[in-house]
């Protein structure tokens, strides 16, 4: 397993960055993404883009972020995202988002916290009985 990024909510990206780059953090790329009407932008520590970035996702909608929304998730790229949730789900984790594209689950933690898996490589095979499964509460 490899860490990836933890992904904050922003109102003010630019406001934003500005705080990370006087942290020392760099932005390393940025996604727009119209049909979603968001945009991501990834920093990191010099030295450290696609080992250890912050991921700051911007929704050009107005949304309130109460209940903790502002924080995302923790990432991790896993090598087999289906071996992996089977064990969750045998030892009473629930899958909240099951990796049904053979790519991307979410679970969550014992205290919500919500944690992406991401599959290393290129996607799995689409597999049962993840295909037809539905997600679970929120992620």
């Amino acid at each position: 397993m490899q860490y990836l990024h933890t992904m904050l909510r922003v109102t003010d990206p630019e406001a934003t960055i500005k705080f990370f780059n006087l942290l020392g953090l760099e932005e390393v790329r940025r996604y727009d993404n119209e049909k979603g009407r968001f945009t991501l932008i990834f920093l990191a520590a010099p030295g450290q883009a696609d080992i250890a970035e912050v991921e700051l996702t911007y929704n050009w909608d107005v949304e309130p972020y109460d209940g903790g929304r502002n924080f995302g998730h923790l990432a991790y790229r896993v090598d087999d995202i289906y071996a992996l949730c089977q064990k969750l789900m045998d030892a009473g984790i629930t899958i909240n988002r099951p990796p049904r594209d053979g790519h991307m689950a979410f679970v969550r933690t014992p205290d919500n916290i919500s944690i992406e898996l991401l599959q290393a490589g290129d996607r799995l095979p689409v597999q049962e009985p993840w295909a037809s499964m539905e997600n679970i509460g929120s992620w």
